[in-house]
């Protein structure tokens, strides 16, 4: 018997794994001017006709721990500010995924199961490869035994300034699973000398859904004492309406989903040398079942019908992110020195029904078919604390330096029930597995780099970073699971990692600049399950990034390109690995390459029409077999498309009294993608898709009416297909699919004071 069990920390008994791609079309989205558009004028700008030169704007960042313009970064990245993912409707990171080159964000069936995979590198083992920050400090698990990388954080967007995307590996200055790259979550402060507010409120239906979705939010900002004490509360609550029918239970659009945020901050800045800044967030989303649908393993055609299923058991899933932060700043004369302490709690549940896995099969063990469904719970604490001096800008050499802390503690409890038809548990075979594994994370580390300015136009940085972390965890296994016996087994590891990176700039000219870069990431590694055969420790998988670029305006800046070419060599990936017990446990295996090409770009027509054109192309490759996903040397790497692509317009007008208005729409393409590594007999290739959207705005003085409209043509492509196999004979019963979310139209209205 070939048990799909996985008494891991690294993967779960099952894990699905996969897309829901909601194209979203844009209005002004700053990522196509690679972060050219600031947060702070662009309702000025682009509201009103004629209101500047018509030149692209410069947007500050941070994302290299350094106040600078995105345009001098050496290194490829996408920013997406607050107006564009209000214009655009954002409610899940998905809604982002093909406009952002080399960016692919999947979720498994609803926001919150989330997995980011950039240039081709994608999450094989249990952890992330992706690194996530909320302002100043990580979030998310850095192990491998709280599932990281396929419940990254997915944030209700409002009050968020600004998302920035750093491809390729940032462990120098960020450490722990930034293989890939880095998505950073930067938040609204309070502003000092300003009483502001906004609310908003918006309704939307989706083609074959159940009622009508709703969506409330509101903002203000309070100043307590002018310049130099303020608080800024935010409140929002996205309801999207269910549009899959349960034919077995005769149920309407039963994936309905809420998402619900809060955010508290405080800052206080008595002088212009200090500040402090307070933060609490209360994220909760709850989604009553998946958006999967299922086909038939020959055809890939639905079984039930397009948007209907036939699973037998509920599927919910519900995600709840509580995080507190303190943040100080301290102008030192000489450097400016940072603390950023945070504590966050993340507590998921998750359930999918498992009846075509075990439940048809209980005949075998002596018991009536019946039903049966996985059910994950995982209970995450972790506490970061980073000091970090950075030289004041403009010498001739510049530097940063800083400490680095995390330790994380939480439990993954795996369970497999065992149930009749009607839904009582089966006394004597209930429960098949019941796994429950405490674990603990704790890293320290030191890194730092240097800039140095040869001269004014040519510099080089390099920088280095050591790492040491200490993991440990208890596997047990409780009596009772009919499918493992009871075990008390744990482990433990100790590792150092030392990344580094080294990038030479050279600017041409004010608006041109070209620049290398070198640079390593990894993944922590960690202890295995002690069991015959096993290694005790997986080590980290580890991959160096050779990249070239150019960043430059035209036309008098009214015109921006950015290109990008890169190749990425992975080693001692971790990957699954199917024991001969029929345990699925982690081992490093196998060697894998990326190369791509990255182009962004955007084009003022006129002062009120503006176009953008993103592309990238990438070939992610196994260079050695890879026997424990099935993979052999040339495949490519499953889920990652060649070719994505994509196209916008937007155009501002006016109607004279001070009204303004503003029209737009976005197509965007990816391309084929196998479901598995292509020499897997059991892989599917997933066609190329396109979705077009579209959307509109009109305002007056304080008032905004917005309109949009996703996915406008209904696409109805798999853009995830993920396997259901046979718990004992591994047959192939059949396949999942995730869908985009069907044409969906809203309108929404916002006051602001």
């Amino acid at each position: 018997m070939k048990s799909r069990i996985k008494n891991l920390p690294y993967t779960p008994l099952v894990i699905a794994l996969s897309t829901a791609l909601a194209f979203m079309a844009t209005n002004t989205f700053a990522q196509q001017v690679d972060g050219q558009v600031t947060t702070e004028n662009i309702n000025s700008v682009e509201k009103v006709p004629g209101a500047d030169s018509g030149v692209i704007q410069e947007v500050i960042v941070t994302a290299q721990k350094r106040t600078e313009k995105a345009h001098d970064v050496p290194t490829s990245i996408s920013v997406v500010g607050q107006a564009e993912l209000e214009g655009l409707h954002v409610s899940s990171l998905s809604d982002l995924s093909g406009y952002l080159p080399s960016v692919k964000i999947d979720n498994s069936g609803s926001p919150g199961q989330t997995a980011i995979t950039v240039r081709g590198i994608p999450a094989l083992g249990g952890g992330a490869v992706v690194g996530t920050y909320l302002d100043d400090t990580p979030v998310g698990s850095s192990s491998n035994f709280m599932q990281g990388g396929s419940f990254q954080l997915d944030m209700l967007p409002y009050d968020v300034s600004r998302i920035e995307v750093l491809r390729g590996p940032q462990g120098t200055l960020y450490g722990a699973s930034t293989m890939g790259g880095l998505l950073k979550y930067v938040m609204n402060d309070p502003e000092l000398d300003t009483l502001s507010g906004r609310i908003g409120v918006g309704i939307s239906t989706i083609q074959g859904g159940s009622g009508a979705g709703h969506e409330e939010r509101g903002m203000m900002n309070i100043p307590i004492i002018k310049d130099e004490l303020a608080v800024r509360i935010s409140l929002s609550d996205n309801r999207t309406p269910g549009y899959i029918d349960n034919v077995a239970t005769d149920q309407s659009g039963v994936n309905a989903t809420t998402q619900q945020a809060g955010r508290f901050a405080l800052l206080w800045k008595p002088n212009t040398d200090f500040s402090l800044k307070f933060s609490a967030i209360h994220q909760k989303i709850d989604a009553q079942d998946q958006n999967r649908i299922e086909l038939d393993p020959v055809t890939l055609q639905p079984i039930y019908g397009n948007q209907k299923t036939g699973t037998l058991v509920p599927q919910p899933f519900d995600d709840t992110f509580d995080y507190y932060s303190l943040s100080l700043n301290y102008n030192l004369g000489w450097a400016d020195l940072l603390s950023a302490s945070s504590y966050s709690r993340t507590k998921t549940h998750q359930v999918i029904d498992e009846t075509n896995v075990f439940g048809q099969d209980f005949p075998i063990l002596g018991f009536p078919a019946g039903l049966s469904a996985y059910q994950e719970d995982l209970d995450l604490k972790k506490f970061t604390q980073e000091l970090r001096l950075t030289s004041k800008q403009g010498g001739k050499l510049e530097w940063l330096a800083g400490a680095f802390y995390t330790r994380e503690t939480g439990t993954n409890d795996q369970y497999v029930s065992a149930l009749a038809l009607d839904g009582t548990p089966i006394a004597g075979l209930n429960p098949l597995f019941d796994f429950i594994q405490p674990a603990a994370y704790a890293e320290k580390a030191l890194y730092g780099d240097m800039t140095y300015r040869f001269v004014d136009s040519f510099d080089v940085t390099g920088g280095v970073r050591y790492s040491k972390n200490n993991q440990s965890f208890v596997g047990n296994i409780l009596p009772g699971g009919v499918l493992a016996p009871p075990t008390d087994a744990g482990g433990s590891s100790s590792e150092g990692v030392t990344t580094y990176m080294l990038s030479p700039r050279y600017h041409l000219s004010a608006d041109s600049m070209l620049y290398a870069r070198v640079a390593t990431g990894y993944r922590p590694g960690g202890p295995n399950v002690e069991l015959p055969g096993v290694p005790a420790v997986v080590k980290s998988d580890t991959l160096i990034n050779y990249e070239l670029g150019a960043k430059s305006y035209y036309l008098e800046k009214r015109a921006s390109i950015d290109v990008a070419v890169y190749q990425i060599n992975w080693k001692d990936i971790q990957l699954p690995v199917l024991g001969n017990t029929g345990i699925t446990y982690t081992a490093n295996a196998g060697t894998a390459t990326s190369k791509g090409v990255e182009l962004t770009s955007s084009f003022r027509i006129t002062n009120s029409w503006r176009v953008g054109a993103n592309a990238a192309y990438s070939d992610a490759r196994l260079t050695e077999d890879a026997p424990g996903v099935h993979g052999l040397s040339g495949d490519r790497l499953e889920g990652i498309p060649e070719f994505t692509a994509s196209l916008t317009s937007d155009y501002n007008f006016g109607f004279g009294d001070g009204w303004a208005a503003h029209a737009g729409g976005g197509f965007g393409f990816t391309g084929d993608r196998t479901s598995g590594e292509s020499s897997d007999p059991l892989s599917h290739r997933e066609p190329g898709y396109g979705i077009l959207s579209l959307n509109a705005d009109l305002s007056k003085n304080d008032w905004t009416l917005r309109a949009y409209v996703k996915n406008a043509l209904n696409n109805k492509s798999n853009v995830f297909l993920y396997n259901v196999q046979d718990g004992f004979t591994q047959a192939l019963n059949q396949v999942w699919s995730v869908r985009p979310q069907p044409r969906t139209v809203g309108i929404e209205a916002e006051y602001s004071f």
